[in-house]
C-alpha cells in the first residue's frame, strides 16, 4: 500500500486474516503508481513528483533501491517488463510532460551490474504519456 505523501509503503501480510502483519517501509515521497518486475518479487513504484522509482523486495519487505529516471514525471501505470538484448530483464516507465521512457534493470542475479539502475533512456514521439505497455509480438 503506497501512503503517497508520506513516502511510506505498507507491506500487508494477509496469511493470517485475523492477525494482519504490517511492515512500514520508508521509500520516497509522493508515491503514485507502479507494478511488479517479471519475477513478481520486486515492486517498482513511481515517486513521480521527485523523478524517481522506488524498488521494494516483496519477499524481504524492504527497500532495495531508489532510481533516478531522468524524466520529468515518471508515470508507469503498472510499468512494462521486457527482455533487453544487452541489459537483460528491464522494467519500463514513461513520463508525463516529456517524451522519454526509462528502462530500469531488474535482474540482480543474472545481470547484477545493471540491477536497480536506469540502463537506457528511449525517446518517443509526442510530449509524454500516461502508461507504457508491451505486446507479445
Amino acid at each position: 500500500v503506497n501512503v503517497k505523501e508520506t513516502g511510506k509503503i505498507l507491506m500487508v501480510d494477509y496469511s493470517d486474516i485475523e492477525a494482519l502483519k504490517i511492515t512500514e517501509i520508508n521509500a520516497e515521497r509522493f508515491l503514485h503508481d507502479g507494478g511488479l518486475d517479471s519475477t513478481q518479487r520486486y515492486f517498482l513504484t513511481a515517486a513521480n513528483a521527485r523523478g524517481k522509482v522506488a524498488v521494494v523486495d516483496t519477499k524481504e519487505s524492504k527497500l532495495v533501491a531508489v532510481v533516478e529516471t531522468e524524466g520529468q514525471t515518471p508515470h508507469p501505470g503498472r510499468g512494462a517488463n521486457i527482455i533487453h538484448p544487452t541489459f537483460g530483464p528491464v522494467w519500463a516507465t514513461s513520463h508525463l510532460g516529456d517524451d522519454t521512457v526509462a528502462l530500469i534493470g531488474t535482474d540482480p542475479e543474472g545481470h547484477p551490474e545493471h540491477a536497480w539502475k536506469m540502463v537506457q533512456q528511449i525517446y518517443g514521439l509526442g510530449g509524454g504519456s500516461l502508461f507504457v505497455k508491451t505486446h507479445p509480438n
